[in-house]
């Protein structure tokens, strides 16, 4: 990566068990494409209501040298997203299968459907 993975904590006090887990799977991305320029990573807790614990929002900007790719996890199912490391794991599985696409198309390993001409 040309410029460094740039973490970002709001709403919620720095974590190093979170920054690695963050490095981790960052660097499994870079498996993907080695073209990667930057990431940058936004950890964002939401207010805590008095039912529930914190709801935590993942986002991942990863520029390449033709596109930038936004992963932003909306959590569907709030309680899935309780837990920190169940919303970085569901944010970086999303941003995997998008740059796994942009690779394909770069790589034009995706079929295009072309008319068939029936010429009788």
């Amino acid at each position: 990566m040309e410029i460094p993975l740039q973490i970002t904590f709001r709403g919620i006090p720095k974590s190093e068990a979170v920054e690695a887990r963050i490095l981790e799977k960052v660097s499994k991305l870079e498996r993907f494409d080695s073209h990667i320029m930057s990431c940058r990573v936004a950890v964002e807790a939401e207010h805590q209501s008095q039912h529930q614990g914190n709801q935590y929002h993942i986002r991942i900007d990863i520029t390449t040298p033709n596109k930038e790719l936004v992963v932003s996890r909306e959590h569907h199912d709030k309680k899935a997203h309780e837990d920190i490391y169940v919303a970085i794991r569901d944010a970086f599985n999303a941003a995997t299968r998008q740059l796994e696409d942009y690779v394909r198309i770069q790589r034009g390993d995706v079929k295009t459907h072309t008319e068939e001409n029936n010429e009788e």
